[in-house]
């Protein structure tokens, strides 16, 4: 193989792609940005309802999941939600906090991606777009990236293509096919932030529900302690429970776990029921429906074949004590057993990926394979909904960008 035309080939142009090539190509190295799509940006451009939530501002390596917990650290510490907050001031974008350190661009997703590609220009990244990868070959002096552009030679390559979730943008299993062409561990990859689904029997009764929305505190497994606790609104749809809670426990929910609901989670239901016995002729249902939409009331506690039939139409006084706790109870604890999730379609992004035993946490470099990174999505690191992912392909692709070497 002849001496490389490149000294970086980062395949993926993507959040995480773009920040690695764009870093090192304004350290000085000769960098190409290779991606089979015919858009830029295109997840970034989707995310955050069009407006893409970047980054949060509470960040920490809490927030991710992995076999290692702690393999995200480094990174994190190394790029910040600030550092990135100070690049955006650079481009004057302008941006806004929504929610538990959630933050927004004021305009559009559009900006992140045009600032992207402008620190790609100031660092002189040639483009390969595009361009789709049939297959990487190492060799004595790098590898050879066989390409629809032909063949092209880099010193290192930086694997960016993400994961599966949203194939109809384009995401591919490109990473974790050729993480196993390289005899390196994959986790099993599946669908994270994702709405759950149940089987449809089960679900009948609460498909009039669909739309509605309410918060409520979740956590998996529903019988083990400690358990993961969200506490965030819960969504019904025609096929299942989506949402923001949904999307966050649906990454720690495992296939035949049983999920626990806490519809009422500030509230001692107990309490309260009792404590209305003493206030005349409230019906019970009446009295739900202070807390909940009547719809959910009317709905949800006839699929509780436990409680009496006709207890919605009961005064509250005229109800035993024991009844009473039963109900309160079933309120706090409402466990069901999703089916399954609603695929890498539904899905905002992919658990598992490359094992984090087989790289360098601060470089992200394959420790088999000198040259060989993987950043991104395509790791084994998943963060939680609300810009948590945004930041570690931030983070992840300073990191590499920063260790790629200038050809001796």
């Amino acid at each position: 193989m002849a001496a490389p035309v490149y000294e970086v080939a980062v395949i993926g142009a993507g959040a995480a792609g773009m920040m690695a090539a764009s870093v090192a190509g304004q350290r000085g190295l000769r960098v190409v940005l290779i991606d089979h799509a015919t858009k830029l940006g295109e997840k970034i451009r989707i995310s955050g309802g069009g407006r893409c939530n970047f980054t949060n501002l509470g960040t920490t390596p809490a927030n991710y999941i992995s076999k290692n917990p702690h393999f995200c650290r480094s990174a994190l510490s190394a790029y910040t939600p600030q550092d990135f907050l100070r690049l955006l001031k650079e481009y004057g974008i302008a941006w806004h906090e929504k929610h538990k350190g959630q933050l927004f661009c004021d305009d559009s997703a559009e900006d992140i991606i045009q600032m992207l590609r402008q620190e790609c220009e100031k660092g002189q990244v040639s483009w390969r777009m595009p361009c789709a990868v049939d297959a990487i070959d190492q060799q004595d002096n790098g590898f050879a990236i066989r390409s629809s552009h032909g063949t092209i030679a880099a010193k290192q390559v930086v694997i960016a293509t993400g994961g599966m979730a949203i194939p109809q943008l384009g995401a591919t299993d490109f990473a974790l096919k050729l993480a196993r062409q390289f005899d390196l561990k994959v986790i099993e990859p599946r669908p994270a932030l994702v709405p759950l689904q149940f089987d449809g029997g089960e679900w009948q009764p609460f498909v009039t529900l669909s739309g509605m929305s309410s918060p409520v505190r979740l956590s998996v497994p529903a019988v083990a302690k400690p358990r993961m606790k969200f506490d965030e609104d819960l969504l019904f749809t025609h096929r299942g429970l989506s949402g923001p809670g949904i999307l966050q426990i649906s990454s720690y929910w495992e296939p035949g776990e049983a999920l626990a609901i806490d519809l009422a989670p500030d509230t001692d239901m107990e309490a309260l029921l009792l404590e209305a016995k003493s206030g005349g002729k409230q019906q019970v249902g009446n009295l739900l429906s202070q807390h909940w939409p009547k719809r959910l009331v009317e709905h949800w506690l006839p699929a509780h074949p436990q409680l009496p039939e006709g207890l919605l139409q009961q005064r509250v006084a005229d109800v035993p004590d024991k009844v009473l706790r039963q109900l309160a109870a079933s309120i706090h604890r409402w466990e069901l057993q999703p089916s399954g999730t609603a695929g890498y379609k539904k899905a905002e992004v992919m658990r598992g990926g490359v094992d984090t035993a087989m790289l360098d946490q601060r470089s992200l470099q394959v420790r088999s394979v000198p040259g060989l990174y993987f950043i991104g999505e395509a790791v084994d690191v998943t963060g939680w909904l609300g810009g948590y992912n945004f930041q570690w392909a931030w983070a992840s692709g300073v990191a590499c960008g920063r260790a790629l070497q200038p050809a001796a």
